[in-house]
């Protein structure tokens, strides 16, 4: 079952762009989060996402929130796809596709490739926005306009 909004952020636990453990505890609840899950590290749209979070990341860390990045890349594809566009954000590794299953991320493109989703929650880790499209710049738009209200 798909989260909606007003639901709460689940708990997860996976690896982290540097091979670490990531709790999500360590932010769902404590501070308002960004999490957009991509279908692939170092593709055109996803770049181009990735480096449009990165541009304005200054902004969302002024609103008080942390961006969080989830695709189901290995952790050494993340720590290559960050390093060669200097992104100063979560990443983080669901290579089983736990957690897109746990939030019911959709697949794009007839179910051939995995959903870009994102979710805007709340200093309590409530839901604010889901926002799901393939124009993958427009995600931080969302994002913006959100932490705004």
């Amino acid at each position: 079952m798909a989260l909606i909004v007003g639901d709460k952020i689940p708990d997860f636990i996976c690896k982290d762009s540097n091979g670490n453990d990531f709790d999500s505890k360590m932010y769902i609840g404590k501070q308002a989060v960004v999490i957009y899950f991509y279908p692939k590290d170092d593709t055109p749209g996803c770049t181009a996402q990735a480096c449009s979070f990165r541009d304005n990341y200054q902004y969302f860390i002024n609103m008080g929130a942390e961006v969080i990045g989830i695709s189901s890349d290995t952790v050494n594809s993340h720590i290559d796809f960050k390093n060669k566009f200097k992104l100063p954000f979560i990443l983080l590794s669901d290579e089983n596709k736990k957690i897109r299953k746990m939030f019911g991320v959709a697949k794009d493109f007839f179910g051939l490739v995995d959903g870009r989703t994102t979710y805007v929650a709340d200093k309590n880790g409530i839901i604010q926005l889901i926002f799901d499209s393939s124009f993958a710049e427009l995600h931080i738009k969302k994002s913006m306009e959100i932490l705004n209200i």
